[in-house]
């Protein structure tokens, strides 16, 4: 009685409306993967060539902070002395930064 009827109301836009309506969710992936995707995969090659590429007499920090020499490289582990007469065998993942030769003095 009150209430009238509603009738939908026809695009004027048609077929390119909708086109244009996707076209903030396609910007929005763009900028993701500009922003987010594609720099974390170059940490990520650049940390796998850097294990790659670990050699004896190497100086390296762990991700838990501990500071050695690469005595022993295998394919998945890396034997680090500590100090004098200390060795400690960690994963090769768990090795996040090389340092410069003669960073390390106390070894």
């Amino acid at each position: 009685m009150f209430i009238s009827n509603a009738y939908a109301q026809s695009s004027l836009l048609g077929a390119d409306g909708n086109l244009m309506s996707f076209l903030p969710i396609v910007l929005m992936f763009v900028v993701l993967y500009f922003l987010m995707i594609r720099p974390q995969m170059k940490r990520q090659k650049e940390q796998k060539s850097m294990m790659d590429a670990l050699a004896k007499n190497d100086e390296v920090v762990t991700a838990g902070g501990i500071l050695g020499k690469v005595i022993k490289v295998a394919d998945a582990y890396v034997t680090l002395e500590i100090s004098n007469g200390t060795e400690v065998v960690v994963q090769k993942s768990a090795i996040t930064m090389l340092l410069p030769k003669g960073s390390i003095k106390a070894i």
